[in-house]
């Protein structure tokens, strides 16, 4: 099992960016895909990136495709996504979320542990 803390949220302005982390407390870090998704009000979680086990795949949602990018320090048992190019529609509550499975999966029925979220707000 595995706890997943979020950090780094808040608001910033069209064009600049933002990183957020989180960390894992608890079971092998490596052993986990790893992903964002986020939810804006009134709508569903969504897929945003993840990145495989090693760290060797990544897979964007098309929204976040050469704005956002993920990474991963295993040693640091720590999933990052660097935001640039933030827009008012990237505006959402941010969360981190754990996957026994490879890939890595862009569903959001595939990851079984997920953090509180972190509010990140774009202003226009």
């Amino acid at each position: 099992q595995v706890q997943l803390v979020e950090s780094g949220g808040g608001l910033v302005q069209a064009g600049g960016s933002l990183r957020l982390s989180c960390a894992a407390f608890g079971d092998t870090f490596s052993s986990y895909s790893m992903a964002w998704f986020r939810r804006a009000p009134g709508n569903r979680r969504d897929f945003v990136a993840g990145i495989s086990r090693s760290g060797g795949s990544t897979a964007y949602a098309d929204s976040v495709k050469g704005r956002f990018t993920i990474s991963r320090d295993n040693a640091k048992k720590s999933v990052y996504l660097q935001m640039d190019s933030a827009k008012p529609e990237d505006t959402a509550v941010y969360f981190c979320a754990a996957s026994w499975r490879t890939g890595p999966p862009r569903s959001e029925s595939s990851y079984d542990y997920w953090g509180q979220g972190t509010q990140v707000t774009v202003s226009s």
